[in-house]
């Protein structure tokens, strides 16, 4: 089965999967919602669109640089409350990675990979990496783009993204698997204008860097 190889960098990501009301959280890597949510802006997909083609893709992330956990908070005046009244001055901590770049990693029937890569190549909205705010630093799409391996073998084999000289001896990866290997995270979306999610079982793998070439 082929797959799909992106590229996750910026500044500052955030990639939330139990934010509620005031306090914004973020995984230490990009969630599927995250990732498919990005795929769609790519797509020009509302928020009433059908997403269950991108969802069946199968993804892994491999953490190339782990970057910074960091918050800081958001002041709102006179929010109203839902009797009509105002809450007053309202703060909101919200979490985000500093300086992290991750190789997302998409397998899939090819026609499926085929529109995810065009639409990436020329987005129909901006892409952002989990908030507006927050803007890739590289292309999304690597050179290689879709190659004819699985989503184990690619995540063993691609290029770290990493900074020359920083190179660790392994890296941690996140995959997608069955309920029987991994453990559960609420994070496929079913509906992103209701904010639904469905759950999948993701496990942990470290992959050792010593064959891996510098990407840069």
């Amino acid at each position: 089965m082929p797959t799909l190889v992106l590229r996750i960098e910026g500044p500052m990501q955030s990639w939330g999967i139990s934010s509620r009301f005031t306090e914004r959280d973020t995984g230490l890597e990009p969630s599927k919602s995250g990732i498919v949510g990005l795929i769609c802006a790519a797509l020009g997909r509302s928020r009433e669109a059908d997403v269950s083609d991108i969802t069946a893709l199968k993804m892994a992330v491999r953490v190339d640089r782990e970057g910074h956990l960091s918050s800081d908070y958001h002041t709102a005046l006179d929010v109203p409350r839902a009797d009509g009244s105002s809450s007053g001055t309202l703060v909101s901590h919200r979490q985000y990675l500093a300086d992290a770049c991750f190789l997302v990693a998409l397998e899939g029937e090819r026609n499926a990979l085929d529109t995810v890569e065009n639409a990436l190549k020329d987005p129909v909205w901006p892409l952002f990496l989990g908030r507006k705010a927050f803007l890739p630093s590289s292309p999304i799409l690597l050179e290689d783009g879709i190659v004819n391996s699985g989503i184990e073998e690619t995540l063993a084999s691609a290029p770290w993204l990493g900074r020359t000289g920083d190179m660790p001896d392994k890296l941690r990866a996140v995959v997608e698997t069955t309920a029987s290997e991994g453990e559960p995270k609420m994070d496929v979306p079913l509906s992103y204008l209701n904010r639904s999610f469905a759950q999948r079982f993701v496990k942990t793998v470290w992959i050792e860097t010593a064959k891996l070439k510098k990407g840069g």
